[in-house]
């Protein structure tokens, strides 16, 4: 794959042979942020479970303590007297049945986040093929099904993300942007990193975190000490 030449410029900084300290990746991954946008920071982690089998699975929500930086929409779907009370805690949008038609023939996916009261999850559920595969289906395990949907959203607007693993067991969240502080980024990787490590499978046997990268959306990959973990 071709890099432009910052990429090039900014992955001299990196020594690809050394497992850097948590901080120093920060540090580093800031550094070699160059883009005219402010950067998602992200990290990677590689892990040693097989996602085929449900008792390695992993999936679960945490809330970053500086948020990611990125204003996110919430879609609510609701009926009777949660509906008022979505509203007030700042969902973006609340609805119910009338909105399945606008997703699935007109294509309207201008939301990040559904939630959805349990006794909506059948009316949901219908949306399966849409929203399943951007990732945006309700869970339990996220918190994203739920009848206390003012706490949900509340948690989601101050920077609650959701950790799974991708077809090949790697898990990509954000951390927030590379005009956070590092003192910023590394809270939000540790209760990241917290998180992850507390939902290890216990049937898991090897090892779990296999590597750990950090990156900016434009920027080269630096790979962290795990065992400072």
């Amino acid at each position: 794959m071709k890099h432009g030449k910052k990429y090039n410029e900014a992955a001299k900084q990196v020594d690809r042979s050394v497992l850097y300290d948590p901080a120093d990746a920060i540090s580093l991954v800031k550094k070699t942020a160059t883009a005219k946008f402010d950067e998602t920071v992200e990290v990677h982690i590689r892990t040693g479970c097989d996602g085929r089998h449900a008792e390695e699975q992993i999936r679960g929500a945490v809330v970053l303590p500086n948020g990611t930086g990125k204003t996110v929409r919430v879609l609510v779907f609701a009926k009777g007297d949660k509906v008022a009370e979505a509203e007030a805690a700042g969902a973006d949008f609340v609805g119910g049945d009338e909105l399945i038609p606008k997703i699935q023939n007109e294509g309207w996916l201008d939301f990040d986040v559904v939630v959805a009261t349990p006794d909506m999850m059948g009316v949901v559920g219908r949306l399966g093929k849409v929203l399943g595969p951007k990732g945006l289906m309700p869970n339990p395990k996220a918190g994203t099904v739920t009848m206390d949907v003012t706490k949900a959203i509340n948690d989601i607007k101050a920077g609650k993300i959701e950790y799974r693993l991708d077809k090949a067991n790697i898990i990509h969240c954000p951390i927030g942007k590379a005009s956070f502080t590092e003192e910023q980024l590394n809270q939000n990787f540790d209760a990241l990193m917290g998180a992850i490590i507390k939902a290890k499978p216990s049937a898991l046997k090897g090892q779990y975190l296999r590597s750990i990268t950090l990156s900016t959306t434009m920027g080269p990959g630096v790979k962290v000490n795990g065992a400072k973990l």
